[in-house]
């Protein structure tokens, strides 16, 4: 399985996506609401990928829930993650149970039309950071880690691993990494006590399957933003908190991954500072430079994390609908609307 996860522009594949597909560098496809018509659309363009391909191909999609979720019509509409703590008036407990209620829906409608993974769940701080806000599961830091945990518990009972995003935290800094170059100049004392907690504690109880690190430079650290930087993937993630799960890097093509240079320079950066997946999206141009020009490289110990990602046991749609989880499930989450 190669390093690179690649994008589509349309509804159907071109020539140029069905070569680029095949291309040994490429292990992964992220889809977006751009890909997405109809539920039996999406599935018979995936499948087509994956018969194109005639590999392992990873395929994701960010699918969060709230404002943050590519497909429509056809899904369950997923609640934004912030929404359960605030409906259960500050329960834990019950919250959780909306949790695990709809990772468990989520992963379900995903891997029913043939995705493998949706890169959730945030651990993020609804913090000052507006892109992140809802995402959230919460503004107390206290309570993310068994909100997510739930969640989690819940994607996993479908067959889907998680991504733990945007590490080691981007709720604490206001700018949007999409279009800026976020700054924290915390020490790395204070981010450890406060955002990277859920992260420690979910790595602790071996929940998270993979991570994400944010497009985020904490000086006190690093100079260089997380994804790109050594001290943070290898030194704090790997050996420190003793993570062994896949590393998907974030979208090459955001503006806060600049910093490091040109697309060439932030893919060889990315894996070398300890990134399995290259996320290129949005920029075909730049993705077929990468793959042609960078030196970058199938690495063994990556191929057998990536393809730990893969979906375990998914239904079909056909299945998923006739099943009596998924029926009690979107019975739940159409309440959960209503009373919201």
């Amino acid at each position: 399985m190669g390093p690179i996860m690649m994008d589509v522009h349309g509804t159907s594949l071109t020539e140029q996506d069905k070569e680029l597909v095949q291309h040994p560098l490429v292990g992964g496809l992220i889809l977006f609401s751009r890909n997405f018509e109809s539920v039996q659309q999406i599935r018979e363009l995936i499948s087509h990928i994956r018969h194109t391909a005639n590999k392992p191909l990873l395929i994701g999609v960010d699918h969060e829930g709230g404002r943050v979720q590519r497909f429509r019509e056809g899904f369950s509409q997923i609640p934004a993650m912030g929404r359960f703590i605030e409906h259960a008036n500050n329960n834990i407990a019950q919250a959780q149970q909306y949790a695990a209620n709809a990772g468990a829906l989520m992963a379900m409608e995903v891997q029913g039309v043939g995705i493998d993974i949706s890169f959730s769940p945030v651990l993020d701080i609804n913090g000052v950071s507006d892109v992140i806000g809802q995402r959230a599961f919460s503004q107390n830091i206290e309570q993310i880690a068994p909100l997510a945990k739930a969640f989690i518990q819940g994607m996993k009972s479908a067959g889907m691993k998680c991504t733990a995003k945007h590490f080691p935290g981007h709720g604490s800094v206001k700018a949007d990494s999409h279009i800026a170059m976020p700054i924290d100049t915390r020490s790395f004392a204070d981010i450890s006590h406060h955002d990277l907690q859920p992260f420690r504690q979910l790595i602790n109880e071996n929940m998270i399957d993979a991570v994400m690190p944010a497009h985020v430079i904490f000086p006190d650290v690093d100079d260089k933003s997380v994804g790109f930087s050594t001290k943070w993937l290898k030194q704090v993630l790997r050996k420190s908190l003793g993570f062994y799960g896949a590393i998907f890097s974030d979208d090459l093509s955001m503006h806060g991954a600049s910093s490091i240079g040109g697309y060439i320079e932030r893919a060889e950066a990315a894996q070398e500072a300890g990134c399995d997946m290259l996320l290129l999206c949005n920029n075909r141009e730049a993705c077929i430079d990468v793959i042609d020009n960078a030196n970058i490289s199938i690495h063994q110990e990556s191929k057998l994390r990536l393809s730990a990602m893969l979906a375990t046991k998914p239904m079909n749609w056909q299945q998923m609908q006739a099943s009596q989880v998924w029926q009690q499930l979107t019975q739940w989450n159409n309440l959960f609307l209503e009373n919201t």
